[in-house]
Parts: structure tokens; C-alpha cells; sequence
């Protein structure tokens, strides 16, 4: 018994021993699952490349970087992620052995024992990969801190702008305001508080070393200190290549403005020109019959001279080919027993008619040279041939008016008050005005004017009438004075008066003479034609108005009263004139414009036995389309009813193409 209890004993450990073994094999087992379970569902919430710590660890073994090579590499999208996913894995890896630390010790030896030598390498990499990624982070931080240290900036070649905090700049800043070299502004200082592109900073740069020169070599030369010039020096090495590009860009400039002033026409001349295709017919029972479709054209040359840049001078040639069309309306309006020049009917006259040349066979005449200048407060118009009071007084009707041009309207009776067809020529005038604004009240400029349109003819040249005068004062003329209003941006306002002489024969809306004859551009008949034998004068009384209740609205009109008093018997008369128009400038596209006129063409009241006292009413519609800056196309219709002021006259129509070329 004694035998079996001794033999017991000693046996006992080596029993207890196994049996804590197998306890302690079946207690891990089961911890290390669960373990495992926990660390691979953490892995695949992540954004891993692995299915499980081990396989990854196997496959990348063979592939980590030593540390010289991720030194190396750090520069690289490579050399930054690889450490970073090993890092990671080493981060759980260190979680697991937190949370279970004892257990998961021992379950190594039998879990993972196939591969020890693994586990301790991925140890020893994992720790070398946690050192390296934590030098690298070190040096990125550094690097980024020493691009904000002033102090340590060497260069700024590599900056694609410079800040008001660079050295560069505030070197620049301290040579300006030493020196004065920069003087773009209007106060002559230089503004640091703004960034500037590296090629901004080289052109202030090369200005402060002009200026540095320039007192270097007229004996100034103590005003420059060593340090500024060491400064400038570090600033030329800094900006050498910026300095050379501007220079070969001026170089090349000086080039090209060299061969432009030896091939150019003249340093203070330049040419403005207007070509003017179109195509036209009139339509209607006499109209119809009278007229086919023409095609025609005309053609302006301007040329604008300058020379204190203030002034401008003005020289136009003109020719064309674009006679008017005959719509049936010519009537002995004077009585003599035929019809003159001054008796024919201007109604349905289109801007592109006033040719310059009578003889419409594109001969070319200057048909205006005016010179334009300011003389204190004022404004001085002078003009040598073919002034019109439009060229110096608003006539309120834009959109409408373009100075029988081809970009407005198509009649020269919708494009401005006929109250400035009376008289023209060559004359003088001045505009003075009171300052932007004004009121009922107070007017905003004051023009007066005077035309004489025989101011070049020294004496009659026609013996069998003397009663028509000569020269600038007892030759036919027109004296004008307006006052204009401006209330605000969007009301303009104009009251005009206009005093004429007219010489026997003449036309009272024939601005001067026009086309070296007494030919009316508006009106009637009867409310052009004046006395064959005896002079009249005039006095006529006109309001202009325009309104602009939005950018794409502007509605004007104007009216017209004159006074006729002829030299002779059953010689006076009066006339009337109105209209107004409706513009919608940008209509379907910038640029153009929808327009319609309507109103009284001039008509006379109080002729005895001279026909009829209907109103001959026009109304005007048209589309200016802009095909680009210099080419426009405007179709337009232009209705008659009682033309010739006879309502028994059939109604005219007017149809017409325009195209416009300006350059």
C-alpha cells in the first residue's frame, strides 16, 4: 500500500503536469478562434489589400524595403503607401496582443508555429517600418516649415508670383520710395499691397535700374549706395530670365512700331470709312409706274486729323451713284409756270440719296471740311463746306439719327427735326456747356451757330438776280440757337430756333444749297419752295425730345412751326412738321436695333391756290441686323399716304435693302 502510494506521488506531477496541458490546450484553442474571428472582421472593414495578417506578412516578406531604400524612395507615391499599409497591419497586430496578451502569447507556439522565423522578421520590420515612417513625416514637416521662414528664403526663382511678404518684393518696394522709379500711378507711389506676376515684378525692376543708371551717369552717383546696388544685383541674378524675356519683348515692339511709322499715311491722320449698297423700288398706282428696283450705292471717305489730340479735323470725300425716286409729287409750288430745282418733292428721300454729286455719276467732291477744337469751356465748330447744324447741335433722336449715315434710319425725315435742314454751308458755332445734368430750369449746354451757304462767293455770279446775295452775310443763311436740358440719364430735352435768309429761288429745308443746288432733303413741295423772284426769311421754332425708360427702350419725337415771310405779294406761308419714333436697341441680338416713325412730313398751310391742305403723313419701320462690327443689312418699308399733301394722290410705297460697310 505504502508502495502504491509512493509510486503515486512520484508519478502525480508528471499527471498534473499533463493534465494542465490539456486544460490549457483546450481553453486556447477556442480563445485563439475567437481572436482570429475578431481580428479578420476588423481587417475587412478596412481598406486592406490582405485577407488576413499572416498571408500578407508571407507575400510581402520578401518585397519590404530595406531602410535606405525607403529613405530613397520617400520622394515616390511607392516609397509613401508601401510603409504605411505595413504600419497599419502592425497597428492591429499590437491591439490583439493588448486586449489577450498572455493567451494570444501562447497560442502563437501552436496557431502560428509552422512560421516562426516569419513572425520575428515581420517584428523587426514592422518596428524598422514604424522608425521610418516617423523620420519622414519629420523631414516633410521641416521642409514645409522652411518655405514660410522669410529669413531663410535664398531664392525666388521658384515662386510663380511674388507676395508683398517676399524679401524680393519689399527690396523692390524700399528702391522705389528711395529712388522714385515707378510712377504708374497717378500719385507717384508704388502700391505693396498687392501680389504681382514675376514678369510685373522684372518690369518694375527694370525700371528702378534705368532710373539707377540714369543718376549713375549724371553724376549722382553718391545718391546710390553699396547696399542698394548689392540689392539690386541679388534681385537681376533672381530675375534674369524674367528681365530678358521683357527686353526681347520691347525689342521685338520697338520693331513693329518702327515699320508701322515708316509705312503708315500719317502720324495724325486716320481714315473712317462708310460703303452703302442698296437695293430699292417703290411701289403704288404713280409711284409704281414711275419707278423700277435700282441697285445703287454710295461711298464716304472721312479723314480725321489731330493734332494736339483734342482737336480733330475733319476732310470727307464723297461719291455715289444713288439718285432719288420719282415719286410723281413735283408741283410748280412758286407759280412761275414751271417746276425749279426748289420745287421738287422730297418726301420718301432716303439718307443714302444725299450724295454730294447732283449728277449722281460717282464723281467725287469733298462735300464736307469742318475743323472741331475746344477754346476754354467751349466747344468751336468751324466748317470751310458742306456744315449742317446737326454737326455741332443735338438733335435728340437717337438710334433714329446717324448723320445720314447707313446705320440709323432709312428716311432723312426720321432721322432728325427738319427744323436743322434749314440752311448750311460754312459758318462757325459754339457749344457751351453747364456741366452734366440740368433741369427745366437750368439748361446743361447752349449752341448757337451761323451757316451761310454762298459764303465763298465774293459776288453774284448770276447778274439777272441780284436779289440772292453773296458772301458769308448778304448770301443765304441760317442762325441758330438751342438750348438743351438733360434730366438725368434718361430725358433729354432741346428747344431750337432758327433765323434764315433765302434768296430768290431757294428751298427752305435745302441745308445751305445742298449738292451745289437749292434741292430739298424733306418736305413737300409746297413747304420748300420760296419766292422765284423775290428773297424771304424765316423764323422756325422746334422741341426735341427723347426718353429712355430702359437700355432696351428709347422713344423720341420732335415738332416743327415755321414762319415764312416773303418780299413780295402772296409770299408767305407757314409749315409744319412732327413725328416720333420707338427704338428697341439689342432687339433679337446686341447690336441691332427695331425701329418705326411715323408722322408730318413738311407741309405747308396758307399758300393760296397752291393745291390741297392734306397732311402728307410717313410711317417708317426697319431692322438694322448687325453681322459684325463693320457689316450691318437693313431691310425696311417706308408708307406715303397723301403724298403731295392731296389726299387724292395714291398711296406710295417704299421698299428697301441697305447694307452698310464701315472700316
Amino acid at each position: 500500500m505504502s508502495n502504491i502510494l509512493w509510486k503515486s506521488l512520484v508519478v502525480s506531477p508528471a499527471v498534473l503536469g499533463a493534465t494542465l496541458l490539456v486544460s490549457a490546450t483546450a481553453i486556447a484553442a477556442p480563445t485563439t478562434t475567437t481572436q482570429k474571428a475578431i481580428q479578420t472582421e476588423a481587417l475587412q472593414t478596412e481598406k486592406s489589400e490582405v485577407a488576413s495578417t499572416e498571408a500578407f506578412l508571407a507575400d510581402k516578406l520578401e518585397v519590404l524595403p530595406t531602410v535606405d531604400k525607403l529613405e530613397a524612395s520617400k520622394n515616390t507615391s511607392k516609397g509613401i503607401v508601401f510603409p504605411t499599409a505595413a504600419t497599419e497591419v502592425a497597428q492591429k497586430a499590437d491591439v490583439a496582443q493588448v486586449q489577450k496578451s498572455t493567451v494570444f502569447s501562447t497560442s502563437s507556439a501552436t496557431t502560428v508555429g509552422k512560421k516562426p522565423q516569419v513572425l520575428a522578421q515581420v517584428q523587426q520590420v514592422q518596428e524598422q517600418t514604424q522608425v521610418n515612417t516617423l523620420d519622414q513625416v519629420n523631414k516633410y514637416s521641416n521642409e514645409g516649415k522652411s518655405g514660410n521662414s522669410q529669413a531663410q528664403v535664398t531664392s525666388v526663382s521658384q515662386f510663380s508670383d511674388v507676395q508683398p511678404t517676399d524679401w524680393a518684393f519689399q527690396a523692390l518696394q524700399s528702391l522705389v520710395e528711395r529712388y522714385g522709379c515707378i510712377a504708374g500711378y497717378p500719385n507717384g507711389t508704388y502700391r505693396g499691397n498687392r501680389a504681382l506676376t514675376r514678369y510685373e515684378f522684372a518690369a518694375g525692376l527694370n525700371a528702378c535700374l534705368d532710373r539707377v543708371n540714369e543718376l549713375i551717369a549724371t553724376a549722382t552717383a553718391d545718391l546710390v549706395t553699396k547696399e542698394d546696388l548689392a540689392t539690386l544685383q541679388r534681385l537681376q541674378e533672381e530675375f534674369s530670365a524674367e528681365l530678358a524675356t521683357l527686353r526681347g519683348r520691347v525689342d521685338a515692339l520697338e520693331a513693329r512700331t518702327a515699320e508701322l511709322e515708316s509705312n503708315q499715311f500719317s502720324t495724325t491722320t486716320k481714315l473712317v470709312g462708310e460703303a452703302i449698297f442698296a437695293l430699292t423700288d417703290a411701289f403704288g398706282d404713280t409711284a409704281g409706274d414711275n419707278n423700277n428696283t435700282v441697285f445703287q450705292e454710295r461711298v464716304r471717305l472721312d479723314l480725321q486729323t489731330s493734332f494736339t489730340g483734342r482737336d480733330i479735323l475733319h476732310t470727307r470725300l464723297a461719291t455715289g451713284n444713288a439718285g432719288r425716286l420719282n415719286l410723281g409729287l413735283d408741283r410748280d409750288a412758286n407759280g412761275n409756270g414751271q417746276i425749279d430745282v426748289s420745287e421738287r418733292s422730297a418726301e420718301g428721300l432716303q439718307t443714302f440719296n444725299i450724295t454730294g454729286n447732283n449728277a449722281n455719276n460717282n464723281g467725287v467732291v469733298l462735300d464736307w471740311l469742318a475743323y472741331y477744337v475746344p477754346v476754354g469751356p467751349a466747344r468751336l465748330y468751324v466748317a470751310a463746306t458742306g456744315g449742317i447744324h446737326s454737326d455741332y447741335a443735338a438733335t435728340v433722336n437717337p438710334y433714329f439719327e446717324d448723320y445720314d449715315g447707313g446705320n440709323g434710319a432709312l428716311t432723312a425725315f426720321a432721322s432728325e427735326n427738319p427744323i436743322f435742314r434749314i440752311g448750311g454751308g460754312a459758318g462757325a458755332a459754339l457749344n457751351f456747356n453747364f456741366g452734366r445734368g440740368g433741369g427745366l430750369l437750368k439748361p446743361s449746354a447752349l449752341t448757337i451757330g451761323y451757316l451761310a451757304s454762298e459764303a465763298n462767293s465774293p459776288s453774284e455770279a448770276n447778274a439777272a438776280n441780284p436779289s440772292r446775295g453773296t458772301g458769308i452775310f448778304e448770301g443765304n443763311y441760317a442762325a441758330l440757337g438751342q438750348l438743351n436740358f438733360n434730366l438725368g440719364d434718361r430725358i433729354a430735352l432741346a428747344a431750337t430756333y432758327v433765323h434764315g435768309y433765302h434768296g430768290a429761288g431757294s428751298a427752305l429745308f435745302d441745308a445751305g444749297g445742298f449738292q451745289g443746288q437749292n434741292v430739298a432733303l424733306v418736305g413737300t413741295s409746297q413747304s420748300n419752295a420760296l419766292s422765284a423772284t423775290n428773297a424771304s426769311s424765316s423764323n422756325s421754332y422746334g422741341l426735341s425730345a427723347a426718353i429712355r425708360p430702359s437700355d432696351k427702350l428709347s422713344i423720341s419725337g420732335f415738332v416743327s412751326y415755321h414762319d415764312v415771310v416773303g418780299f413780295g405779294s402772296n409770299d408767305d406761308f407757314e409749315a409744319f412738321s412732327y413725328g416720333a419714333g420707338i427704338a428697341l436697341p439689342d432687339f433679337g441680338k446686341k447690336g441691332n436695333v427695331l425701329g418705326i416713325f411715323g408722322g408730318a412730313q413738311p407741309y405747308a398751310l396758307g399758300r393760296t391756290g397752291r393745291g390741297s391742305r392734306d397732311i402728307p403723313y410717313q410711317v417708317e419701320g426697319f431692322y438694322k441686323y448687325r453681322v459684325s462690327d463693320n457689316v450691318s443689312i437693313t431691310p425696311g418699308v417706308i408708307w406715303l399716304t397723301s403724298p403731295g399733301q392731296n389726299s387724292d394722290n395714291d398711296d406710295a410705297f417704299i421698299g428697301t435693302l441697305r447694307t452698310t460697310f464701315t472700316f
